[in-house]
Order: structure tokens, then sequence, then C-alpha cells
């Protein structure tokens, strides 16, 4: 394989991004969403078993999956020592010896950014320092959201202080189960504003919402209140991201995007551990929103273990054999 192959798939040439600003609440807007479940679980079913990325494509956008990697450790037992570790595999995110092999050592390949509760910030600030590689924080009372308005906006500012690029926050869920769809706006509006320059990412816990109908009205909801990213979960619900709230949400995506002029990101998060999934992902983002959306300003997975699958995928490609799981931990 060609280095030069790899590395236009992994560099592709975009359009300059403009910040979502949000609109003003429309109710109107919400009226018309309807979403035929057995409809999008077939489409859904689709992804995947209609093309086939193989051999030197499968490494390329493999790499690129990495690119686009909120590589992430939200564990009660984080230490400064794990963010270290985290930070470095981030900056390296694949061994010297399989750069060299692909002859894309280089490029500059990184993960999208660094993931960490609020207290690890200063720590993965100070390591990544140097990179390009933003620190993403999550916040407002993460995973549950259980904590007043004033807390949660306190929660953003001191992770914005602390150096945080990227905050992500989640949601009441209890006013999508409402359908008070005015007060989920107002909430994820006033959590923009307290961001300022960073930017957000918008946690729906969408299994903990019942229909894919209120997933589609809250990814509406929340970009109209500003959300740089709309993402499917915490990592911490019993279900996660799939496939079929993945459909749904970038289509929300898509109508939003064609009403407004602004492009959302989109961040899959929860249970993403093997590089044959992330290539679903890849795929269905590319079907349904093109080209723009591969890259880490627009596209993320919130994962742990995914980068060691990928890397062990990547030696195999190299040298036709499968190593040990345990010989690509994380980081």
């Amino acid at each position: 394989m060609t280095g030069n192959k790899v590395k236009d798939t992994v560099h592709m040439t975009h359009d300059i991004i403009h910040r979502n600003d949000g609109i003003p609440f429309d109710a109107g807007l919400l009226d018309g969403i309807r979403v035929n479940k057995s409809a999008v679980e077939r489409r859904a079913a689709t992804i995947g078993t209609r093309r086939s990325v193989k051999k030197e494509y499968q490494a390329a956008w493999l790499l690129k999956a990495i690119s686009c990697i909120d590589l992430t450790t939200l564990s009660g037992d984080d230490t400064p020592g794990n963010v270290l570790r985290l930070c470095a595999k981030a900056r390296n995110p694949i061994r010297m010896d399989l750069m060299e092999a692909l002859d894309i050592q280089g490029m500059g390949l990184t993960t999208g950014a660094v993931c960490v509760y609020h207290n690890l910030i200063p720590y993965a600030v100070e390591a990544l320092k140097g990179t390009n590689i933003p620190v993403a924080a999550v916040s407002t009372g993460f995973p549950a959201g259980q904590i007043a308005l004033s807390e949660k906006l306190r929660e953003i500012k001191m992770s914005v202080a602390a150096g945080a690029k990227e905050i992500d926050i989640v949601i009441s869920r209890a006013l999508v189960l409402k359908s008070d769809w005015k007060g989920l706006y107002d909430e994820i509006k006033a959590c923009r504003e307290a961001c300022g320059e960073a930017h957000m990412k918008t946690i729906l816990a969408t299994g903990e919402i019942p229909t894919l109908t209120k997933v589609a009205k809250a990814s509406m909801v929340a970009m109209m209140a500003g959300s740089d990213f709309i993402k499917t979960s915490t990592g911490k619900e019993s279900v996660n991201a799939t496939l079929p709230v993945t459909l749904v949400m970038v289509r929300m995506i898509r109508q939003y995007q064609e009403l407004t002029g602004y492009k959302v990101g989109y961040k899959p998060a929860g249970g993403i551990s093997k590089a044959k999934d992330a290539l679903n992902y890849l795929i269905m983002m590319k079907e349904e929103l093109g080209n723009d959306w591969l890259r880490p300003e627009l596209f993320r997975f919130g994962a742990s273990s995914l980068l060691g699958d990928i890397e062990r995928q990547l030696e195999h490609f190299v040298t036709g054999r499968y190593s040990a799981s345990y010989r690509h931990p994380m980081a």
C-alpha cells in the first residue's frame, strides 16, 4: 500500500465550518417529526452488508477512525497516572513500527481529543501541551444530570477555566420524558452560553429515551439551542450507541443543516469497541451526510477500548497475523 493513498483518505479537503449559533425556539419544527421505527431498523440493518471495505482501503478508513476518537477515561478509579498514559497514547495512537510499515510516520496522526472528568483536566492539559489535541470534560452532573441548573452552569465554567476546550453536557432526561421542549431548549441554551468559546457536545442519553420520535425531537431542540455536537450516550446507560439511533440523529442533523446552513457534529458513545463497528458508523456518516462529516470537527467516537482493536487490525494488515488483544492496550 502506498502512504499517499492512506494520507489522502485521512486528510480529505473540506469546507470551513461555521459554528452553530442556534436559532430561536420553534415548536412548529417539532410538530411534524415522526419516526417510523421499522423503516429505521431496516435501513440501519443494511449498513455493513452492502459495502465491503478491504485491505489497504480498510487500513485507511481505520486510520480515519483513529483521528475521530475522543480517547476517554471516565472510571471511578481514574488517577493522574491513568490520564498521563491516556494522553501519551492520544499523541502516538499506533506503534511506530506499524506507522513505518504503512509509510505514514510523517502525517502527525493523533486522536481527536482526550475526554476526562473535571478534576483531571489540568493533568491532561499539561500532558497535551504542544499538540493540537483538545481536552474534553464531562460536566453538568455527569452521568445522571440530576443537579440544579445553577450547579450545571458552575461546573461548565470551572471546566472551561481549567483548560477544557470541549464540554460534554448531559441533559435533564425528565424534560424529554415530559415533552417539555421549551424547558429543554432553555437549559441547553444556558449551557451553551456558559461554555463560551469551548465547543459543546450535548449528550441525550438515548438509551433512557423511550421512543425514536422523542430522540429525533430532542436532537432538533439541542441543535436549535446551539449545540456544536449531539451525542448519544454517557456510556453509563444499559443501552448506548446503536445504528438505528444514529440514523435518526444524523437525519435530524441533515434536516437542521438544510434549514439553517449550520453543520452540527455527531458523537456516538458507549459500547463501540471493535474496528468493524467503527467502520459501520463511518459508512453511515458518509452515506447519510457526505464526506464533510468524515473529520474530527464533525464526527467523534466516544471510546476507550476501540483504539486497541483498531491497532490490532492494522497489525494484521501489515503482518498477515492476528496478535493477542492484550498486546494492544488502549494506553
